[in-house]
């Protein structure tokens, strides 16, 4: 039996090619608008997606053969999964195998922040020398505090400590530094997030939080759009209780009209935790081999 690929974001060839060695017939369907997936669903036996397919039950309705969903990458929160439980549809994912690349990310943006490295770039484009307005504050010996610790908050941790911070963990953690959030949050000078997006997390961080945190705190946000109530931290930005904010995500992606843009304390990336070429070859033979595993499962049956 051949079976039917559609993979609806970019992975990396490595992965295509394993799909393809074992005779799968593949459709790159990355330039497609979304819009039009739901036209050509019927014809396939998995999909393959990354975060920017929402895999929403109208689409899982015209897909009639599907039998497995790939999502190429950590978090399930664009699938329908209790849809794809009642149709009988496998989804498999990749954690873990872009910790690494998040983890850095999250120090780059910390360091960032703390010595306005992306204002003394802009400002030199502009031929500007403002020196005198950019003194940073150096992070050794700076309290982080970090909330969930799975293997990115552990990343985090372990690079966050070799420079000389002082870790505060929001959760269970490879150090034993479990602290209530409530206790955290005053106490931080840094404060890193990386949990889930679940309905328990949803805008687990919002204007009581903040109001919590120490004055002239900084934030950094490379978890999921919607962990951190994006109004709350505008608000919280704007009257400078939060110094500084690094953003990797978004309520909505691509922002349209995010005020956090606005703001000249934040930096910003457009959800590239995961872009690099090591995490992206990792995730994609991963889950080429996983879907792979899925189908002669369901073939057995």
């Amino acid at each position: 039996m051949t079976f039917k690929i559609l993979i609806c974001d970019k992975i990396a060839e490595e992965g295509i090619n394993l799909l393809k060695e074992k005779g799968y017939e593949i459709t790159r369907a990355w330039t497609i608008p979304k819009t039009e997936l739901p036209k050509i669903a019927g014809k396939y036996d998995a999909f393959i997606v990354r975060s920017a397919t929402k895999i929403k039950s109208s689409l899982l309705a015209n897909a009639k053969k599907l039998h497995v969903i790939g999502r190429a990458g950590e978090g399930l929160d664009n699938i329908d999964l209790a849809k794809a439980r009642d149709l009988g549809i496998v989804v498999v994912n990749t954690p873990h195998v872009s910790h690494v690349s998040v983890a850095e990310l999250t120090i780059g943006h910390l360091i960032a922040l703390a010595r306005s490295i992306v204002e003394g770039t802009q400002s030199l484009r502009q031929g500007k020398w403002i020196k005198d307005k950019l003194t940073g504050v150096e992070i050794n010996g700076k309290k982080l505090g970090i909330i969930g610790c799975g293997y990115i908050g552990k990343a985090v941790e372990r690079i966050a400590m070799s420079l000389g911070m002082r870790v505060l963990v929001v959760d269970e953690c490879i150090f034993d530094r479990f602290v209530p959030l409530d206790d955290m949050l005053p106490q931080s000078d840094f404060i890193s997030i990386h949990v889930p997006l679940t309905p328990q997390t949803w805008h687990l961080i919002s204007a009581k939080e903040f109001n919590m945190m120490k004055n002239g705190v900084m934030i950094i946000d490379c978890s999921r759009g919607g962990v951190v109530d994006q109004e709350a931290l505008y608000q919280a930005l704007v009257s400078g209780k939060v110094k500084g904010a690094a953003v990797d995500v978004f309520e909505e992606e691509p922002p349209r009209k995010s005020k956090l843009l606005t703001l000249r304390n934040v930096i910003a990336t457009p959800h590239i935790g995961a872009q690099t070429i090591e995490a992206q070859l990792r995730t994609s033979i991963q889950i080429a081999e996983k879907v792979i595993k899925a189908l002669e499962e369901t073939e057995m049956k």
